[in-house]
């Protein structure tokens, strides 16, 4: 579905610099002006990283280096939760390519934030359901992307039934979020998907298990956004915003360096 009721602006392609690594999978980027921090006793340098899952490379670049402070490590796999989930089946990936990345660069990465736009999402999953993973990991970006499948393989016809298993390490976090032990940001759009649970829906699940509701709101988002809701309990922030088509959804991806600003 393509709509014209607002302008959906977008960000310049760009190619920011600072160093770059391939890894053995994805590649990490450290913006220029991070190169050479170090701590004042000679020490390996320590820097704060996000993984990124889904959204191509250079835009999460852009968003380290507009962030001022981050390193980044960008996954892009193709399309589908599945095509991101699978690989992280092995639960030693992650680790792996933490310690690739420190190995290459000598620095020490820490704190980590996980962030994925859409089918990204299913990579944090998997990498969550790893106790030191889960323990390693202190921020959780979820953009647009909290879906689950349908009890029976079909919505409604009102009410929904979801599915809810692929929801429990999220809602894990979630309350770790509340109670002020992880951080945890997630948006959503109101984009029906049909042949699986929106993210409307998977986030009205969330709170209803949280015991938190929503707040009406009406005001301007990251990239022209029309944000209407928000829910804000301890380190724990939802926003959902309107928009029921693609570039509502892809004007999500492109405001992946404002939701790194709001960890701030």
């Amino acid at each position: 579905m393509v709509e014209h009721t607002r302008a959906h602006p977008r960000l310049k392609q760009e190619t920011p610099p600072g160093r770059r690594e391939k890894l053995e999978l994805g590649s990490l980027f450290i913006p220029a002006k991070l190169e050479r921090r170090g701590d004042r006793k000679g020490a390996a340098a320590r820097l704060p990283l996000f993984v990124h899952f889904h959204g191509g490379t250079w835009l999460p670049e852009v968003a380290a280096s507009r962030a001022g402070d981050t390193a980044v490590i960008s996954i892009q796999l193709g399309a589908g939760s599945s095509v991101y989930a699978k690989p992280f089946a092995d639960r030693k990936l992650f680790e792996r390519l933490l310690a690739e990345a420190e190995s290459k660069t000598g620095v020490k990465f820490a704190p980590t934030t996980l962030t994925a736009w859409s089918a990204g999402c299913g990579a944090v999953r998997e990498i969550l359901k790893t106790p030191e993973n889960y323990a390693r990991v202190d921020r959780v970006l979820l953009i647009d992307g909290l879906h689950t499948g349908y009890v029976n393989g079909k919505p409604g016809p009102q009410e929904s039934e979801i599915e809810t298993d692929n929801l429990q390490i999220f809602l894990q976090f979630a309350r770790d979020a509340v109670a002020g032990r992880k951080r945890m940001i997630i948006t959503h759009s109101e984009i029906f998907p049909g042949t699986f649970a929106s993210t409307t829906e998977t986030s009205d699940w969330l709170l209803s298990q949280l015991g938190l509701k929503r707040r009406a709101v009406v005001k301007w988002g990251p990239m022209g956004a029309q944000q209407l809701s928000e829910v804000r309990q301890g380190g724990f922030l939802l926003v959902g915003f309107a928009g029921n088509s693609a570039p509502d959804h892809v004007d999500q991806l492109h405001s992946l360096s404002d939701y790194l600003r709001w960890f701030k």
